[in-house]
């Protein structure tokens, strides 16, 4: 009998993140030959997202359905994917590094009494081991770690490992779960999103960033104008937070989001250590500034020295006419 793997699939809105769909091509680079368990917790139906997750590479799915369920709490989603993990007896588990994976799989890793390797960027096998890279640091360095024995636990950061091809011709079984979710002792009564709406920020693949140097929140209207003509996402340094023209969901850095994205355009950003912390790693980066020694040129694939509000009009344009 194959082993199995068990992918922990998130939501959002009603939709599967795509980091679920990573966290499906990760189980199937640790073992190509292991049976993939999706598992979805909600409130509602969820075989649509059951579908989708079969579609990018699970052979079975499991939904729980209950109403404590509703909004994520550890204590429902623990109770819930702690009876699955003891009911399927898998030799792993796979999770995005979210902010609900980074608390759920602590407390699940506890309760299992085994170890987590979180955050993990990239996966390499070969020699009969399997190894697990992730970034310390603050992204100078990789480590590379193995699980010697016992359960394989991991996170995978969002935007490194790709999804698998989406195949609507891929059938696999769907079951809902039937469990008792009691002693909730945290109920979420209202969710209020500071967010941007559209595209998420920690899946993004193109981030327009902005620091100081946009001056003010009136100042961020043409970097969201960048991104919505690249199907991108606005970011901030922590500069641009405390002075208060966007919101802290948007920060970016050592003590905001850490993001991968295809291309990040840092619009007015100094670069300094701790914001290059949660950006450094993105493929292509793209500087706009007008100190020609600001240190984000430094880590900048590419860099224009000049006026923002004179680049970023331009650069719109153009794209515009390319599209």
């Amino acid at each position: 009998m194959s082993e199995k793997y068990l992918v922990i699939g998130e939501t959002r809105d009603g939709s599967l993140r795509n980091v679920t769909f990573e966290a499906i091509a990760a189980a199937r680079k640790i073992n190509s030959d292991a049976e993939i368990v999706g598992v979805v917790c909600g409130d509602e139906d969820l075989s649509e997202q059951a579908k989708e997750m079969i579609y990018y590479g699970a052979d079975k799915v499991i939904t729980i359905k209950h109403d404590n369920l509703k909004t994520y709490t550890s204590e429902g989603f623990g109770q819930a994917i702690m009876t699955i993990i003891n009911e399927e007896n898998p030799a792993g588990i796979v999770m995005g590094h979210t902010s609900i994976g980074k608390d759920l799989t602590p407390k699940l890793a506890s309760k299992l009494g085994t170890g987590l390797i979180s955050d993990a960027v990239d996966i390499e096998t070969g020699n009969g081991k399997v190894e697990f890279i992730r970034p310390i640091y603050s992204g100078k360095a990789f480590e590379r770690k193995i699980t010697t024995s016992g359960l394989t636990f991991v996170t995978i950061r969002p935007n490194n490992i790709p999804s698998l091809e989406r195949d609507e011709a891929r059938s696999g079984d769907v079951t809902t779960k039937e469990i008792d979710i009691t002693d909730i002792r945290t109920i979420v009564k209202e969710v209020i999103r500071k967010a941007s709406e559209g595209v998420d920020l920690s899946e993004a693949n193109v981030i327009v960033a902005g620091g100081r140097g946009v001056k003010s929140e009136e100042g961020f209207k043409p970097l969201q104008e960048l991104a919505d003509v690249l199907g991108g996402a606005v970011g901030a340094s922590r500069g641009a937070c405390d002075a208060e023209y966007c919101d802290y969901s948007l920060q970016i850095g050592q003590t905001g989001k850490v993001v991968t994205p295809d291309l990040y355009i840092a619009v007015g950003i100094s670069g300094a250590i701790q914001h290059l912390a949660g950006m450094s790693n993105s493929k292509v980066i793209v500087a706009i500034n007008k100190d020609p020694e600001a240190n984000i040129f430094n880590v900048a694939d590419y860099g224009i020295v000049g006026d923002l509000f004179e680049v970023i009009p331009v650069l719109i344009e153009e794209i515009k006419k390319i599209k």
